[in-house]
C-alpha cells in the first residue's frame, strides 16, 4: 500500500534553511503527483508546494514562493523541499502528500488522499 515517510524537520532560527525528504514506497511513486503541505497549530492545512510526474512543473504558495523549492528523485522514491529564509510564520507539521494522479492541478488538500505522518518544523525569532 501507499506509505509516504518525512523526516528532516527540527529547529531553525529565522533566516535558517532545512531540507524535508519523504521516502515514497508500496507503489510507482515516478509516476504521480507529489506534494508538501504544512499545518500549524489552530489552522487549516495548507498546501506548500506540489510537483508533477517529470519533476518540471511545479507549484508554489505564494507565502513561500523564492524561498522553497521542491524536487524529486524518481529513481529513489523521494521527494524533497528545500526551504531557505525561514521565518516564524513557517513554523508547523508539514505532511508529504500524493493524489495518485498523474498531474497536480491545485495546492488543495483536498485533492490528495495519501499522506505521511508529518514532520515538525519549528521557526524561532
Amino acid at each position: 500500500q501507499v506509505q509516504l515517510v518525512e523526516s528532516g524537520g527540527g529547529s531553525v532560527q529565522a533566516g535558517g534553511s532545512l531540507r524535508l525528504s519523504c521516502a515514497a514506497s508500496g507503489y510507482s511513486s515516478s509516476r504521480y503527483c507529489m506534494g508538501w503541505f504544512r499545518q500549524a497549530p489552530g489552522k487549516e492545512r495548507e498546501g506548500v508546494a506540489t510537483i508533477a510526474t517529470g519533476g518540471v512543473i511545479t507549484d508554489y504558495a505564494d507565502s513561500v514562493k523564492g524561498r522553497f523549492t521542491i524536487s524529486r528523485d524518481n529513481a529513489k522514491n523521494m521527494v524533497y523541499l528545500q526551504m531557505n529564509s525561514l521565518n516564524p510564520e513557517d513554523t508547523a507539521m508539514y505532511y508529504c502528500a500524493t493524489n495518485l494522479r498523474g498531474g497536480c492541478w491545485s495546492l488543495s488538500p483536498a485533492g490528495f488522499p495519501y499522506w505521511g505522518q508529518g514532520t515538525q518544523v519549528t521557526v524561532s525569532s
